[in-house]
């Protein structure tokens, strides 16, 4: 057990690709990401397939997309008759992880259980009648985690609640600061093993934090952070072309400073659990993920949020750091969200991969030795009352290719991501012959799936 690393895996929720400034596309200060990125591999076009936060998820854990793990959408009271929550006999990352002897942590946001009637909702008592918070009890349903630190869905930012231990439901945490700033004290007590309660000393650690911000509510951020874009206006941060200038910007234009601030909220308190890990002697040791549930659109083409197929919500950050062992620099892996199971399983040296998994092991490729390449990743937009419908496509390293349904047609869109970095054209209907080769890379991909999509052909 003494040769098998730690694991510090930190995902932010609805953190943009674009907005690492090393990446020099959005304006903003990310001093700590930028230095992790180069110490570390930054895979450049990994993806997050179902671009929301519950499946994202459910594909992390268990390796398997959506179909096969049955989330499909956000878990709320709404969605859970249909079965859309993270089942307590799925085999997950976790339960691999515990049964190779590791200690393990999650800290955060979970959003993979079903809502309880007594927790807390998250935009005030039952918006539109939907709850979303849920408490996990000790047990089987958290999956091997043996520190719990954790809450469902509430976006409240300034006042997060959470449960530990053994607590029941009816016994929280309720901290009056930040989450993030709470979330990497608890993180950095943790990792230090204050007073020797956090974890097993004689154990490897396996930690996953689940910052909330820079998710919505935006305007939910320490002032210090907003301060630092001192007077840059909002023609000065959102810089990118597919903004439109008239009111399908305004959400946008209202919003990008406060977005940027909590992402240079996150990258601050990031950056303390890399300094702990160094003070600590742990960082040759220690593989560490910096990476996302999704995007952000802010404003891009008229959207704000994610679930779409665009850059801004599609393409996730992706960055590992394991020093001595994986090679600092860049790939283009299409890395997706369910390869990442099997991957770290693999890097770790723990255990054998359940044959559940449906992601591919990509560790060789991030160790620099050879392997085999995807040539294209999967994309999904479905949700759990219709699981046949919605949209399906393919990103290529070129090409990003969708087709919705509806009841009276099919809607096709191919973006050429190279000439038009900015996806502002929609050249399908020029190139019936590439839709037709990117329609078949799809076809496979949902066969492979056991996608009802198909059999509604």
């Amino acid at each position: 057990m003494a040769d098998y690393p730690n694991l510090v895996f930190v995902f932010p929720d609805e953190y943009r690709k674009q907005a690492m400034g090393f990446m020099n596309e959005d304006p903003v200060l990310t001093p700590n990401i930028d230095r992790f990125a180069s110490e570390s591999l930054v895979l450049t076009d990994a993806v997050s397939n179902r671009p929301v936060c519950s499946p994202y998820r459910a594909m992390l854990f268990t390796g398997q997309y959506p179909h096969a793990n049955g989330v499909l959408g956000n878990v709320n009271s709404t969605t859970a008759r249909y079965g859309n929550y993270l089942k307590e006999t799925a085999q997950c990352f976790s339960d691999v992880l515990h049964e190779a002897g590791y200690h393990q942590a999650y800290l955060g946001k979970f959003h993979l259980d079903p809502p309880n009637e007594q927790s807390e909702y998250t935009e005030g008592p039952r918006k539109n009648g939907v709850i979303w918070d849920s408490y996990t009890p000790p047990g089987p349903r958290r999956h091997g985690c043996d520190f719990w630190y954790s809450y469902g869905c509430c976006d409240w930012h300034f006042n997060p609640h959470y449960w530990t231990g053994d607590d029941p439901i009816e016994r929280r945490i309720d901290p009056q600061e930040w989450s993030t700033k709470h979330e990497t004290d608890v993180a950095i007590n943790y990792i230090r093993n204050m007073g020797g309660k956090y974890r097993d000393p004689d154990k490897p650690f396996s930690m996953v934090i689940s910052y909330n911000p820079p998710h919505m509510p935006f305007r939910q951020v320490p002032e210090e952070y907003v301060a630092r874009y001192g007077d840059a206006t909002y023609e000065d941060l959102l810089t990118r072309p597919n903004v439109p200038t008239d009111e399908r910007g305004d959400a946008a234009r209202a919003s990008v400073k406060h977005y940027f601030a909590m992402v240079t909220g996150v990258d601050e308190n990031f950056g303390r659990v890399l300094d702990c890990l160094k003070t600590e002697g742990l960082e040759e040791n220690t593989i560490v993920v910096f990476t996302s549930d999704h995007g952000e659109m802010m404003g891009s083409h008229g959207c704000m949020g994610k679930t779409v197929h665009c850059e801004e919500s599609f393409a996730v950050p992706f960055i590992i750091r394991w020093p001595k062992r994986i090679s600092a620099g860049t790939d283009d892996l299409l890395i997706g969200t369910p390869d990442l199971m099997p991957t770290l399983l693999n890097l770790m040296g723990v255990g054998q991969v359940p044959d559940s998994v449906q992601g591919a092991d990509y560790s060789n490729i991030l160790l620099g030795g050879a392997g085999q390449r995807p040539t294209s990743a999967l994309y999904l937009n479905v949700n759990p009352d219709n699981p046949s419908g919605g949209s399906r496509g393919v990103r290529t390293h070129r090409h990003t290719f969708v087709v919705t349904r509806t009841r009276e047609r099919e809607e096709i869109i191919l973006h050429d991501n190279v000439a038009d970095p900015y996806q502002l054209k929609n050249i399908a209907a020029d190139h019936p012959g590439l839709v037709a080769e990117l329609r078949a890379e799809m076809d496979s991909w949902l066969k492979k799936n056991a996608d009802p999509w198909l059999n509604q052909h």
